[in-house]
């Protein structure tokens, strides 16, 4: 008879890379649109996830999470057999942790968050049977996460298509559209500092302020310093308005409207700075750095035949480098994966179906995109440090809770995360994103659809929105798939659906309904081979 297997407590338990699959393909998609618009070079996104991720983790990272993500099976029925609670645990990190990395190859965006769900499920199903799971609607159950499928991108997109439709209509179509988007810097600025800032003061794992709401429907309830948390938002955003009304409009405008030679760093003393010379590469450094596509008229623009010898070279490197670092092994073919995960432009390497798309995009004047390029930093940097501030402890959340029962010798409901955690967890995280975060920008950044830095902000700041108004309405929600359906949702405002490439689109859809049963299986089987293998502790029993 086959007997379970008894973990060792003299064992420390192992460390998956959960959270190195969570930045290969979760924080990617907080830089995707930043990388895929050239506002942000990916080896730049890299190193501002670094710090953002990581002091997020640090600094803000949750002090306690839950030992069950979202109460997904029932923590009761492992009291007796705390061994079984380590194992599955495991188990799930295992199984979730390698679907994620086998869609990263891919290129699709799925959640890591339903990733570890669906790899509970099978736990739970393999453990104690289909009644061990929560597959209704209360307590985040199976079919809020299915139902999520479908809310997250509706919401995020909707939110991300009136955003964009705003300023495509009172900055980029506007009689002066450069004027107009100088002058409305402080309002984008301001408005999107209050929004991040927000949800970074409030969705922190060390926040005092909670806004929640019991289930959907449900009145919203405020606890903690209310006071405290808004005179921080305030603060930092009047700080915001206070600086770019002063700076930044007297910088952009000698800038970009007398095209003086003014460097990044000139913004912060640009009273004290005297004339500089004419720029006389302006106009051209602008349309090789944004993809010049289709303007209003129709006509195509001359650096577009510049830019596609400038891809094809592209192309042709990250094909060798590919080559070298599959044909070699160990410190080299680690060099030749970071040096290829750092340097890549992303935003070169199109699929045919995906300049297809990018075909019926309409262009608009690039020294107004080169505006909305300092917003896109600066969401996808708030986006990041939130990131690392409230997700790094749940990736890090069955690590947590098999370590606090390996120590304790107790099931807790809340596993305390302790700092080389985090650290651990950040630092993880930051890897996958040098290492294997492009796979997921190429497409994501790219292929979808166009980006542009008016387009990749308006998506940005969507799904920021999506999720943050979700999380207060107990709606369920992921952030991949809010910034999936932002970005297809600005898509659609070039007023075509040509302009989105479904074919990409309809695979991202697919990997979403397979994350949940392959990681559930691969987890079910694994925790199914490790308990109830044959064992080689107790002697054979002869067969009577």
């Amino acid at each position: 008879m086959p007997t379970l297997l008894v973990t060792c407590p003299s064992c420390r338990p192992l460390y998956p890379n959960c959270p190195y699959t969570t930045g290969a393909n979760d924080v990617a998609n907080s830089f995707a649109t930043s990388v895929g618009s050239r506002s942000l070079k990916l080896w730049q996104a890299c190193c501002i996830a670094i710090f953002t991720e990581f002091l997020g983790a640090i600094l803000l990272g949750a002090s306690t999470t839950g030992t069950i993500k979202d109460g997904i099976i029932s923590l009761g029925q492992f009291d007796k057999r705390q061994d079984l609670l380590m194992s599955g645990f495991m188990c799930a990190l295992i199984g979730s942790s390698s679907w994620v990395m086998i869609a990263t190859r891919f290129g699709w965006p799925v959640s890591t968050t339903h990733s570890i769900v669906g790899a509970l499920i099978g736990v739970g199903v393999s453990a104690f049977g289909t009644d061990a799971v929560n597959w209704g609607w209360e307590n985040k159950g199976v079919t809020q996460i299915v139902a999520s499928w479908l809310i997250s991108p509706a919401v995020a997109g909707i939110l991300a298509m009136i955003i964009y439709g705003l300023t495509r209509q009172f900055v980029l179509k506007a009689k002066n559209p450069l004027r107009a988007g100088i002058y409305a810097i402080p309002v984008y600025f301001t408005l999107t500092t209050f929004i991040v800032s927000f949800y970074v003061a409030s969705k922190n794992g060390k926040s005092t302020l909670k806004i929640t709401a019991a289930s959907f429907g449900a009145p919203v309830v405020f606890s903690g310093d209310v006071a405290l948390c808004m005179t921080i938002v305030g603060a930092v955003s009047g700080f915001v308005l206070l600086f770019t009304t002063f700076f930044a409009i007297p910088y952009f405008l000698r800038k970009l409207e007398k095209e003086e030679d003014l460097k990044w760093y000139h913004l912060f003393y640009i009273f004290a700075v005297p004339t500089q010379p004419k720029s006389e590469n302006l106009e051209r450094q602008l349309a090789l750095q944004f993809t010049p596509h289709l303007v209003e008229d129709g006509h195509k623009e001359e650096p577009a035949i510049v830019h596609t010898e400038k891809i094809t070279v592209v192309e042709e490197a990250t094909d060798s480098i590919g080559l070298v670092a599959t044909v070699k092994n160990g410190f080299r073919g680690t060099y030749e994966l970071a040096k290829k995960g750092l340097f890549m432009d992303v935003a070169s390497v199109q699929s045919q179906s995906a300049k297809d798309a990018h075909a019926h995009a309409t262009l608009y004047d690039n020294k107004v995109e080169f505006l909305f390029s300092f917003l896109q930093v600066m969401t996808a940097s708030f986006a990041s440090f939130g990131h690392g501030s409230n997700d790094v402890a749940n990736a890090i959340g069955p690590l947590a809770a098999v370590y606090d029962l390996w120590s304790t010798g107790k099931v807790a409901k809340n596993a305390n995360v302790q700092t080389w955690m985090l650290a651990m967890g950040g630092f993880a995280i930051d890897c996958g994103l040098a290492l294997y975060g492009w796979r997921i920008m190429i497409n994501l950044g790219n292929n979808l659809t166009y980006h542009s830095p008016s387009r990749g902000f308006a998506m940005e700041l969507g799904a920021a929105l999506a999720v943050i108004t979700a999380s207060f309405l107990a709606l369920p929600v992921s952030t991949t798939q809010c910034i999936v359906g932002a970005t297809v949702g600005v898509g659609l405002m070039n007023g075509s659906a040509k302009s989105v490439n479904w074919k990409m689109v309809s695979w991202t859809l697919f990997s979403w309904l397979l994350t949940l049963p392959i990681a559930g299986v691969s987890a079910g089987c694994l925790f199914a081979l490790v308990t109830r293998g044959p064992s080689f502790n107790q002697a054979p029993v002869a067969p009577k």
